[in-house]
């Protein structure tokens, strides 16, 4: 079977997880997935196949005779979907011979224009895999997951010589838990690579340092006409502190290497003010600078206004994972002639959020991430190509060659 005929079959499952959920999974929904997963993989012949309590899918391939003293490499990709779009009653279309022009959306009435995404130009005559314009695709991550299980029922089909081969199905990282409750140690491998979005040519090994902070102001509310040296109007307070922060710093006026602060969300009164930031930089000083600022702000506020005023609350998510990615950059080295051995030329591409695999490499597990094929992620214009996705096959089976020995 190839990649995208497992890949209709995927996304037709509902497995979108919610952000607001205190369980693990999110949603018992990718459950769904999950179970199915596991009954292809054994189907196919993969060892040691379960679902855990909590939606992780694990599966091994043993290491062929010969090949048992080469390094286990792992593929992970993530079951759930983002909840920006639906991810629900997905209607796949595809789009044979696709001519490169404006893509209309049935469903919806809308049309991807080329315009606005001129990389649909260079697909000319692939087949095009769109939704209908109703909901979103499920390319992020769904393409990856089929890419993972053709690979192994490559491998094993075509008797391929190979080390242990590792594979594991996360929930939930669309909202940022996919490696919370992963377990490294029972998965057996020594490195590993996520398969999650992206041109199928990109090589991602470089993502933000990434914190969240929360300020709260506490104000004085005094009647408006008695005010003068008395009132404490937080709301004001708030949008000083807002304003002490360097305006070409947000995610608006920033690209590539860039780092920002990004207001989240704000609300208050003159008595209390909340405000929400999430502080990203893909360089380790300046990210602990932009942590700095912030308590540098706050403590000038404190000493204009008083001590307690203003309270911050400043916590870390996630590290550049090319800390822990550049002691084995065989990794790197190896996906890039995985993806010359296709014809394509490599290109590395720092993430400008996160991924599952930077939280892995800091749990010990390097883990640096490849495309899938997908395109316009977390929207009703997300596609990908049959094309594609089976260039992606063929560069997983190629890193699977280059550490057989």
């Amino acid at each position: 079977m190839r990649a995208y005929e497992r890949f209709l079959q995927y996304v037709k499952v509902h497995t979108t997880s919610d952000p607001t959920s205190p369980t693990h999974p999110t949603t018992p929904r990718q459950f769904d997935l999950a179970n199915k997963l596991a009954e292809e993989m054994k189907a196919l012949g993969l060892s040691d196949v379960r679902v855990d309590e909590h939606c992780y899918v694990y599966a091994a391939i043993p290491a062929t005779p010969g090949c048992e003293k080469a390094h286990a490499i792992g593929f992970i990709a993530h079951m759930d979907t983002t909840d920006d779009a639906s991810g629900e009653n997905v209607r796949p279309i595809l789009h044979e011979n696709y001519d490169g022009g404006d893509v209309y959306l049935p469903g919806s009435g809308d049309t991807i224009h080329v315009a606005e995404f001129p990389f649909l130009a260079d697909l000319k005559g692939q087949t095009l895999i769109t939704t209908d314009g109703t909901t979103l695709l499920g390319a992020d991550d769904k393409a990856g997951i089929a890419e993972i299980v053709t690979m192994a029922e490559r491998l094993l089909a075509e008797k391929r010589p190979h080390g242990k081969i590792c594979i594991a199905f996360t929930p939930d990282e669309e909202v940022g838990q996919g490696a919370d409750l992963f377990d490294v140690e029972g998965f057996g491998a020594d490195f590993g690579y996520t398969v999650d979005g992206g041109e199928v040519n990109e090589i991602n090994y470089e993502n933000f340092n990434a914190a969240a902070a929360i300020v709260t102001v506490h104000g004085l509310s005094v009647h408006p006409g008695s005010a003068k040296n008395k009132m404490k109007n937080a709301m004001n307070i708030a949008m000083e502190f807002h304003a002490a922060l360097p305006a070409c710093d947000r995610p608006e006026h920033t690209e590539g290497y860039e780092g920002f602060y990004h207001l989240t969300s704000m609300m208050g009164d003159v008595t209390t003010a909340k405000l929400g930031y999430i502080i990203r930089d893909h360089d380790t000083a300046r990210f602990q600078d932009r942590k700095a600022e912030m308590l540098h702000i706050a403590a000038c506020l404190n000493d204009r206004y008083g001590e307690g005023t203003v309270e911050l609350d400043l916590k870390d998510s996630y590290f550049n994972m090319i800390e822990k990615i550049q002691p084995h950059f065989h990794l790197v080295e190896n996906a890039r002639k995985a993806i010359q051995a296709v014809g394509l030329e490599p290109a590395n591409v720092p993430i400008r959020g996160g991924t599952d695999g930077a939280m892995l490499s800091f749990k010990g597990l390097p883990c640096p991430n490849l495309g899938t094929g997908g395109y316009n992620c977390h929207g009703p214009f997300e596609c990908a190509t049959v094309e594609k996705m089976d260039q992606m096959v063929e560069i997983l089976l190629h890193i699977v060659d280059l550490y057989k020995a």
